[in-house]
């Protein structure tokens, strides 16, 4: 099925219901300290948004588009922000991973608790951080699968053309 063959109503359709996913997605993601859910499954979410419109539209005609540079830099940006908050605690709290922004033990300096605070009534700490960024590494991880697995399908149909 080419990208012709695909109905004008489904193209329609496919982008506000995009818009559903990412913005339930991100929603999850923002609530996930105090609610079934988290970083994993909201990055899930708001892949399935951008999955959605990019099967619908195609790779090449896609209004969401995902350059290689911006899928490295945002997951980098993942991946680096979990292993500093990591060390932040290591160093601070003396364990990798310890919640600065409560400080259970109050062992960390005040104002690297003020910093890790996250401004919520149930005080969460670092772990509204945390799921923000897992939410981008899952989000960018299971995107790129798609736009991999769609590019090599588009390599070996010109492949068979050519043949």
């Amino acid at each position: 099925m080419t990208n012709d063959d695909i109905s004008p109503i489904l193209k329609i359709f496919a982008m506000p219901v995009a818009f559903i996913f990412i913005a339930l997605g991100i929603l999850t993601v923002l609530g996930g300290h105090i609610t079934p859910g988290g970083g994993f499954q909201g990055g899930a979410m708001i892949a399935s948004g951008i999955i959605l419109v990019i099967l619908v539209f195609g790779l090449d005609d896609s209004p969401i588009e995902l350059s290689h540079k911006y899928i490295s830099i945002i997951e980098t940006l993942g991946a680096l922000g979990f292993i500093f908050i990591g060390l932040v605690g290591l160093v601070y709290g003396g364990s990798f991973l310890y919640n600065v922004g409560t400080d259970f033990y109050s062992i960390v300096p005040n104002f690297i608790v003020n910093i890790f605070h996250y401004p919520d009534v149930t005080n969460a700490g670092d772990v509204p951080y945390f799921n923000i960024l897992v939410g981008l590494k899952v989000f960018v991880g299971l995107t790129a699968v798609v736009i991999a697995f769609l590019g090599f399908k588009s390599v070996a149909e010109e492949a068979e053309e050519d043949d």
